[in-house]
């Protein structure tokens, strides 16, 4: 009996991670599928795909760049609106931009007496703007399981760079250390 429920155990590691996004893929795409009056499975997902690409090449034309400034600039004047636009602009810029900040992972000693340490990525370095003395630095720590996470300002001597991929980093903190670098 010990031995069958080893294995059905044993099988419900293999087959759960694997179920589990399937079935979160297919949710995904049949809600997105939803939006559409076409009942043909996936082409939400391609007219997205297809928009969303239309829409980057035309925010890149001449005639769109300034369209797209000043409807920026329209929004950033809108109070409250402004917070969620601004924050939520400046966090895909920080993972998809051409000035990617998630680029730096460093291990930080939280505590010099018992030795803990967090894994994270520097953010600023110059933290004189906010009226923070120098020597500290911003970190932004990613936490387990989710897409949130932590900014701590740290003293720049406990930060120790770390040479490893930062898109490895980032799997590895964000599976709670589960995940092989």
């Amino acid at each position: 009996m010990n031995q069958l429920l080893k294995y059905f155990l044993q099988g419900l590691l293999y087959a759960a991670p694997i179920t589990i996004t399937i079935y979160a893929l297919f949710k995904v795409l049949g809600m997105i599928d939803g939006i559409l009056p076409f009942r043909f499975p996936g082409i939400g997902i391609l007219c997205i795909l297809v928009g969303l690409t239309i829409l980057g090449f035309l925010a890149n034309t001449i005639v769109a760049k300034p369209i797209m400034y000043y409807l920026g600039k329209l929004i950033e004047r809108t109070p409250i609106v402004k917070i969620l636009y601004t924050s939520v602009k400046d966090l895909m810029k920080a993972f998809m931009g051409d000035k990617k900040k998630f680029n730096e992972p460093v291990l930080v000693t939280m505590d010099k007496n018992s030795g803990i340490e967090k894994l994270g990525f520097v953010t600023r370095t110059d933290l004189t703007k906010l009226g923070i003395e120098k020597g500290k630095v911003a970190v932004y720590f990613p936490i387990a399981y989710n897409m949130s996470g932590d900014l701590f300002i740290v003293p720049a001597e406990n930060v120790i760079r770390l040479s490893g991929s930062s898109s490895e980093i980032m799997k590895f903190i964000i599976s709670g250390g589960v995940t092989g670098v």
